[in-house]
């Protein structure tokens, strides 16, 4: 019998609890799942960064640590967390970024704003076809591909934008520091799908802002710490930056009296871009399991060294 320690916030126990059984019994394996294991009984931890257990000294036998979040920043440090780490992609997380992008793309482009605040009058504004639309998105990894290619199949022109090499049919890719400033040159509108790492901290900042097309618009569903705050604010006051749509932030929930909330070119929104999905997220952890007791490469396994 599989011993599985379930470690989230408590009252996440029940969304989680009846997919993961599901999802184990149709992966062929025989699991205890429970709250409560000893420690050294466990064999798998299916995990949340903000729940109590934080040493993971006691762990003895584990053979992984299956994260339900996407981001592994508040872990990846940890250095009690000896054994694997396996962050999570989940298709369903994935489908929701998409659709969130493309949505916010698309109110850019149509000019849907303009249209809500002129109701009161006939003002015809005709927007250009998405192939006159140059994109940007910064962070190829599974959320950026994916909303890449997406907005490709609509028509516009994406380029993508990685840290190293990467090879996606249909999209323009660059990357390292000439890569970003030829990517950010043509850009009408940048989306942020990066890691939260030291080395992509304020990525968007005075000086990268500045080799924006003027008016540019700025989409971050990725991580609150890729944009230099202050800098951003300076860049939308001067008009280089059109507007900017956040939905993450390094204080979440956004402090009531940031200047965000009051900007009007500023759209905010409370961390809602993607969610992990309770169904599709318990059958990327039980097929880790079956590849860990196989004793197969686990999916989705963290590089320490890089933090993601």
């Amino acid at each position: 019998m599989i011993k599985v320690q379930y470690a989230a916030r408590s009252e996440r126990w029940n969304t989680h609890e009846a997919p993961l059984r599901a999802a184990f019994a149709d992966a062929g394996l025989a699991v205890d799942l429970r709250i409560d294991h000893a420690p050294e009984d466990v064999d798998y931890v299916v995990y949340a960064p903000n729940s109590d257990l934080q040493d993971f000294t006691p762990y003895t036998r584990c053979k992984a640590v299956l994260s339900l979040w996407a981001g592994v920043e508040k872990i990846v440090g940890n250095q009690t967390l000896t054994m694997p780490l396996c962050r999570m992609v989940d298709p369903g997380l994935t489908a929701g970024m998409v659709e969130w992008v493309t949505g916010h793309v698309l109110r850019y482009h149509l000019g849907i704003d303009n249209t809500l605040l002129t109701q009161d009058r006939w003002q015809p504004m005709v927007p250009p076809l998405a192939e006159e639309r140059p994109i940007t998105i910064l962070g190829l990894g599974a959320l950026g591909q994916a909303c890449a290619e997406m907005l490709a199949q609509i028509g516009f022109p994406v380029t993508g934008w990685s840290r190293s090499p990467k090879s996606i049919e249909g999209i323009a890719c660059s990357h390292g520091d000439a890569g970003l400033r030829d990517a950010l040159a043509t850009a009408e509108i940048v989306i942020l799908l990066l890691p939260d790492t030291p080395a992509t901290h304020n990525t968007l900042n005075r000086e990268t802002l500045a080799l924006l097309p003027r008016g540019a618009r700025i989409i971050n569903p990725g991580r609150g710490p890729l944009i230099d705050d202050d800098d951003l604010l300076a860049s939308l006051d001067s008009g280089q930056i059109g507007h900017a749509t956040l939905d993450v932030f390094r204080v979440e929930p956004l402090p009531a009296d940031h200047a965000y909330w009051a900007h009007s070119n500023v759209t905010v929104t409370p961390h809602i871009a993607a969610e992990t999905r309770a169904i599709t997220a318990a059958r990327v952890i039980a097929e880790n399991i079956r590849r860990g007791e196989a004793a197969e490469p686990f999916l989705h396994q963290v590089d320490r060294s890089l933090g993601y």
